[in-house]
Formats: structure tokens, C-alpha cells, sequence
């Protein structure tokens, strides 16, 4: 049975953090898209690791390391200003099994941040203080919930992630299973950034390691369904107005000469 109440202490958790990421529950992994372990310094080309607003990573001390833009970054601008160190990874594809470890680490925790998320906006998952949500189409709705699971700053989480259509699971070892089917899971990013994505607490700073990426065949594991079946029910909750849809804007029509209509015809 899948529990969501037991957690371990980050002490617990930390002692074990290079232990094995929970198995996939859902896909079966195919290719391996991306793998890294930052064992060393390395080049983090855009197209596989996309900053966002500005913030600053690097490899440093064995990990991934991102922390809040440059002071001079944020003085520049009027929105957007990269308190939170924010990052995607764009090579994500749209169904995938996702494992990593990760720590936010420091700062303070806003309505907004630190979160988790796969393509901006489409899927994630949420920390604070009463404990992770599983939000969707925006973070109009609550789909999944763990109460009582408070992140802790500077404890490592072994985490499995995985989406297949509008399916959707991610467990964090020695803490809560996350899983929700919805509608939106199946679309893509309406701005920013895609695939695997994360923002940190605010002003603090966000560690990833051992992170693997893979595509994933079109089966389920042979268990998903009884698993699914074992999965607490949550009934979906707006927690939020969605945004109101942009008109389409109109081209005003070109005004033609006499001559220029006579020519056309």
C-alpha cells in the first residue's frame, strides 16, 4: 500500500541519499536522453540546461549549483528579476522518466516557490510549508496533495518522475507517491521553459545530482494498474481563476489604390 503520511527526517534521508531512486511505477524506460553527474567541471550548453531570469549555475563541489540572478541582473528589470535560481532542461521529451537528487538550500519558501515541474506551467509540483501539492493547467488545480511533507532546507531527495500522456507520478524515496491524471498533462508549455524544470526558494540556492532523463516505451509496467488502483483518491480542487484568453488581434486591412485593384484584377 502507497502511504503519504510517514515521512523519514531529512537526518535519515540524508544518510541514504546515494542510495537508489524509487523504480519506475508507471513507463517502461527506453533511451537514455540525458546523464550527468557532475563529478567534474563541465560545459552546461544552453540547449540542454536553459537558465532562467537571468540566474546563475555551475558546477561546483560535485553538483549542479544555481543561485539567484547578479544584483546588476535584477537592477536592470521591472519583472522577472531572478530572486529564485531557475532552470530547464529542454531535451525532456514529452513522455520520460525523469531521476535525480535534489536540495533547495536557504532562502525563504514564497506562495510560488521552491517547486519542481515538467514544461512551465503544465506540471508541478510544489513546496511549503503545509506540505507538496500536485498542481496543473497553470496552477488552476490542486490535483494530488502530501500534507505533512515539509521540505527541509539543505536535505538531499532521491525523486523518480514520471509522465506518460496525461498520466503523471513522482515519488520522492522515504517520502510521499504524487500522482494525478489530468487533461493538461498532455500539452505543452503555453511559455517558457520546457521539459524538466525547477526554481528554488527565494534568494536561496537549489543542488541537483545524478540526474537521468530517459524516453519511454509505449507500455505500461506490467504492475501499473493495480498500483494506480492502490493510489489515494483526491478529487481536483481550483485553487485559482485561470487566466483570462487573449483575443486574437485582428491586421487592420490594407488599404488599396484604384490603379493597384485595377492591376490586381
Amino acid at each position: 500500500m502507497i502511504k503519504t503520511t510517514l515521512f523519514l527526517s531529512c537526518a535519515l534521508i540524508s544518510t541514504a541519499a546515494t542510495a537508489q531512486v524509487p523504480e519506475p511505477l508507471l513507463a517502461i524506460p527506453d533511451k537514455i536522453v540525458l546523464e550527468a553527474d557532475f563529478g567534474k567541471a563541465r560545459n552546461l550548453p544552453k540547449n540542454i540546461w536553459q537558465r532562467r531570469q537571468g540566474t546563475r549555475w555551475a558546477v561546483a563541489e560535485g553538483v549542479l549549483r544555481g543561485e539567484q540572478s547578479s544584483p546588476e541582473y535584477q537592477a536592470s528589470k521591472k519583472d522577472h528579476f531572478g530572486y529564485e535560481p531557475r532552470l530547464s532542461i529542454p531535451v525532456t521529451p514529452a513522455n520520460f522518466i525523469a531521476s535525480f537528487r535534489i536540495r533547495f538550500v536557504g532562502g525563504t519558501e514564497t506562495g510560488i516557490v521552491p517547486f519542481i515541474e515538467f514544461d512551465h506551467h503544465v506540471c508541478r509540483v510544489r513546496f511549503n510549508h503545509d506540505g507538496a501539492i500536485l498542481l496543473a493547467d497553470h496552477e488552476v488545480w490542486k490535483v494530488a496533495d502530501a500534507p505533512g511533507f515539509v521540505w527541509e532546507s539543505g536535505c538531499w531527495y532521491s525523486i523518480t518522475a514520471e509522465r506518460k500522456d496525461s498520466e503523471f507520478v513522482m515519488q520522492i524515496k522515504d517520502g510521499p507517491t504524487l500522482y494525478a491524471d489530468h487533461p493538461s498533462f498532455a500539452g505543452s508549455a503555453p511559455s517558457g521553459g520546457n521539459g524538466f524544470g525547477v526554481a528554488g526558494p527565494r534568494k536561496g540556492q537549489v543542488e541537483i545530482d545524478d540526474i537521468v532523463i530517459w524516453s519511454i516505451k509505449n507500455d505500461d509496467t506490467a504492475n501499473w494498474q493495480a498500483t494506480k488502483a492502490q493510489m489515494p483518491k483526491f478529487t481536483p480542487v481550483q485553487v485559482k481563476e485561470p487566466k483570462p484568453k487573449k483575443a486574437p488581434t485582428r491586421k487592420a486591412p490594407v488599404k488599396r489604390s484604384p490603379a493597384r485593384k485595377a492591376n490586381e484584377n
